[in-house]
């Protein structure tokens, strides 16, 4: 178990740990890039995590070991500055935003280290964050809540680490619930639980094993589109603050005669934010036909209006897209690599799994690792 050993290795480097804390990679079942777009999300957290070992130091020094890599990184509460090393970063973020926000904080020892694969679109940043977040939180005896433990982490990855993220990610890992999904509105951060009855079925992630360097520059990209979309809709209808507030007639109207594509990247926008209240309709009828033709139609906005994909990823969804034994499939994540995600009949994953890894391997010339996640409750002290 990686609790167990977390605290072996904690102990080699730093003696008797505080306490360990696990928080949780996520899936999102729809609703991909409607975050920071102010609309709603579905995601859930699963059961691959990210686990932190923490204990309290005499000094303001902060040292961090990462498990899975073999690397330590050494620096203090006064000199918080960008490690050039990319891992100590979301959690040095977390501790700017406590102590700019004024908590105290003493120094600390922490190793880090989980079995969210990275670079799977799984959010393992968001899981580092998280769990930064609620092991300072308990440590110190701060008192903060857990949705402003969830800004804080957001905030850390916005300004600290320089990725411009919605809250889904981390909202999810820190809320998450078994068995169930989170329908957020990403704008009032009002939540509800959602039933995700996984008797028939199974969610089977299969991991492209691309990660193109296109993937947080054109994130940043596509939300400054999103906003000059939002600006040239507002000169019109002043009420428009985010594509949230926009529709489909809205985008029309005001964007389809001028730049084609921010047409196309608003367009997407408005259908994905309302797809995504259709699908909570349907898993309230217990539809999942339904709810998995909205997952392809999703994929294929992101693939072809919103541009987010890349051959892997068309690839996977395109070769499961007519087997009656998956309801559903698209790219999930920021895009540009990461996993599909998959709604397949239960007792079909071997096989699925086997053959699409089959047809890869000949089109791409590329291994694919395939996970059957299971949904799991958010971020947690366990031990």
């Amino acid at each position: 178990m990686i609790s167990e050993e977390i605290g072996r290795i904690y102990n080699e480097h730093f003696g008797a740990q505080d306490l360990i804390v696990r928080s949780p990679g996520r899936i999102n079942l729809i609703g991909e890039h409607t975050d920071y777009n102010m609309g709603f999300v579905l995601p859930a957290a699963i059961d691959k995590a990210i686990y932190m070992a923490i204990g309290k130091r005499n000094d303001q020094q902060i040292h961090l070991y990462a498990g899975d890599l073999g690397e330590s990184y050494e620096t203090s509460l006064q000199g918080l500055k960008k490690s050039g090393r990319h891992w100590p970063d979301y959690i040095l973020g977390v501790v700017d935003e406590f102590t700019k926000a004024g908590y105290t904080l003493n120094g600390f020892n922490a190793v880090v280290m989980g079995d969210v694969p990275l670079g799977a679109g799984l959010s393992s940043s968001a899981a580092v964050e998280c769990v930064t977040a609620f092991a300072l939180n308990e440590l110190f005896g701060l008192g903060i809540d857990k949705k402003a433990m969830v800004q804080f982490s957001q905030r850390a990855e916005n300004e600290f680490v320089g990725m411009k993220c919605g809250i889904m990610d981390q909202f999810a890992s820190m809320f998450g619930k078994k068995e169930h999904v989170i329908r957020l509105d990403c704008r009032s951060l009002e939540y509800a639980y959602m039933p995700f009855e996984t008797t028939d079925i199974s969610i089977l992630l299969f991991d492209t094993g691309v990660k193109h360097s296109l993937a947080s520059s054109e994130y940043n990209t596509r939300r400054l589109e999103c906003e000059e979309g939002v600006s040239i809709i507002h000169q019109k209808y002043p009420s428009v603050q985010s594509l949230r507030d926009a529709d489909a007639a809205m985008v029309e109207e005001c964007l389809s005669q001028g730049n084609q594509t921010i047409y196309r990247r608003c367009r997407f926008m408005v259908d994905e934010i309302q797809r995504v209240q259709d699908a909570c309709n349907d898993l309230v009828n217990h539809d999942l036909a339904s709810f998995g033709k909205k997952m392809y139609a999703t994929h294929d906005g992101l693939s072809k209006m919103y541009e987010v994909s890349c051959p892997e990823a068309d690839g996977l969804v395109d070769m499961v897209r007519n087997n009656s034994n998956v309801l559903g499939a698209r790219m999930m994540g920021g895009g540009f690599g990461g996993c599909t995600i998959n709604i397949v009949k239960k007792g079909a994953e071997k096989e699925l799994a086997e053959n699409t890894a089959e047809q890869y391997r000949k089109r791409f010339n590329l291994e694919l690792k395939t996970y059957v996640v299971a949904i799991d409750n958010g971020t947690s002290v366990v031990a």
